[in-house]
């Protein structure tokens, strides 16, 4: 059976192998696709990609797991843990999030003016490297498939 994964944020979709961070490129925590988003100042909100609880929720990451088990982990820029004034945190840990609800807002070019990168991996955890399928290239809007696993 396989789980389809949305676009949590508009913006492009790049393989996790073109993230600045060594572990989301080589897929160490799991198997998915990243989004850049656009360049603009203005607040972007990064929805669920799934249905699900969520089991962990930071200003920089969420973690959603689904009812049939399946872990997905966004993470909102690189390097960006410990900067919570760069987020607006739309949910709250433990509760259970619908597809498409707001999970955290954050203005894309505010992380890249620290001179980090504003990409958001979004990864299925525990998936063994390559297998994301059907992966997203490309301009991709939020609510749009990102992938199957």
């Amino acid at each position: 059976m396989s789980t389809q994964i949305l676009a949590p944020l508009p913006g492009t979709a790049i393989p996790l192998s073109e993230v600045p961070d060594p572990v989301f490129a080589a897929e160490m925590v799991g198997s998915g696709v990243a989004i850049e988003p656009p360049d603009t100042d203005e607040s972007i909100t990064v929805v669920a990609p799934i249905s699900g609880s969520i089991v962990k929720l930071h200003p920089h990451a969420a973690v959603i797991v689904s009812d049939d088990g399946v872990g997905v982990l966004l993470h909102v820029g690189i390097d960006t843990v410990g900067k919570p004034d760069l987020f607006e945190v739309k949910a709250a840990e433990g509760s259970r999030i619908e597809v498409g609800e707001p999970l955290v807002i954050f203005s894309p070019n505010a992380i890249r003016r620290l001179g980090l990168s504003a990409a958001v991996p979004v990864v299925v955890m525990d998936t063994p490297p390559g297998s994301a399928q059907q992966a997203a290239a490309g301009a991709v809007t939020a609510g749009e498939p990102l992938f199957a696993i």
